[in-house]
């Protein structure tokens, strides 16, 4: 059966511009990747989601310079737009068709010529070419990149290594009573093994609701990511040696005992560099498009939504 941890006799463990992407949702994209000195989040501009509706309509009647939007065309946008209400899906429905004609309402008036690539409908390609044409996105330089590497030096190591034996004991984790039992037994069978430790491969052939007890309940070289989460939290701050009290998730209780440990190394700025530079870039470039988003929007004539944008004039 699959107990979740993913383990198996082989290994493995439990359990240019960027492209373009949906331009209604940079405007309140966050960036807590990106150092301060490279990206302030932009103002939300849906901090007080608000449509401007009548009692006798379920759909705002919105509209951009004059032009009409379909209340219709809000109802069909919710699906691409999930939310805890209604009210709050509608919001964000709205925008994105708000910010779509302001896009669609300024490549008519700079009368862009349209090249469409082979994946990318025609609106697509207008919304590109506007964006490459309009938004200017400061270059990363090295210094920059260099100044983010050192300042989160955490996140440049290799991952570490883990080489794991278990024995799963299956348990309902919405039976109270399983689960209790579950771990009594699971502490009997950390005791047996703090005074024989030989013998865990026979424990698990006779206790494991794991398929790895054919392998004495060993689950191979064990990285970050291919446990289920409660159980790799825990796994990952053990040292090198027998568990001494069992470990819950989702299938039960689990009796480890943990062969080696090979921690992560430093990776060097040289490897990442690249990495880097990309993370940053797209950053930026995200920023830029949304103070952009926001000059649109403080340029224009919007009626049944209140959007916020920003006071000065687009650059002719």
């Amino acid at each position: 059966m699959a107990c979740g941890c993913g383990g198996t006799s082989e290994g493995g463990g439990c359990g240019s511009s960027p492209p373009l992407p949906e331009v209604a949702q940079l405007v309140t994209a966050q960036f807590e990747e990106l150092p301060r000195e490279i990206a302030q989040p932009v103002a939300d501009v849906a901090a007080e989601p608000q449509l401007i509706a009548s009692s006798e309509q379920d759909w705002p009647r919105l509209s951009v310079n004059e032009v009409f939007i379909d209340p219709q065309a809000v109802a069909q946008e919710l699906q691409y737009h999930p939310a805890e209400s209604q009210a709050e899906a509608a919001f964000f429905a709205a925008r994105a068709l708000v910010i779509r004609e302001l896009l669609r309402q300024r490549v008519t008036e700079l009368g862009l010529p349209l090249a469409v690539e082979s994946d990318e409908s025609e609106e697509e390609a207008a919304t590109r070419l506007l964006i490459e044409q309009e938004v200017k996105v400061p270059f990363c330089d090295e210094e920059t990149c260099q100044r983010y590497y050192q300042s989160n030096l955490g996140r440049f190591f290799t991952a570490p290594l883990l080489a794991v034996r278990h024995i799963l004991l299956e348990c309902p984790p919405e039976d109270a009573e399983a689960r209790s039992l579950g771990r009594d037994q699971a502490e009997q069978l950390v005791e047996q093994l703090r005074q024989d430790g030989g013998r865990f491969a026979e424990l698990a052939a006779r206790h494991s609701f794991c398929s790895s007890k054919a392998q004495g309940g060993a689950l191979g070289q064990i990285s970050k990511g291919q446990c289920v989460p409660e159980f790799e939290r825990q796994l990952f701050l053990l040292p090198a040696g027998l568990v001494t009290r069992p470990i819950e998730s989702r299938y039960g209780w689990h009796v480890v005992t943990v062969d080696q440990r090979l921690e992560g190394q430093q990776l060097p700025y040289e490897v990442v560099a690249g990495s880097i530079r990309a993370q940053l870039q797209q950053g930026v470039w995200q920023t830029a498009v949304a103070q952009y988003l926001q000059t649109l929007i403080g340029a224009a004539d919007i009626v049944g939504i209140q959007l916020q944008g920003a006071d000065s004039p687009l650059v002719q």
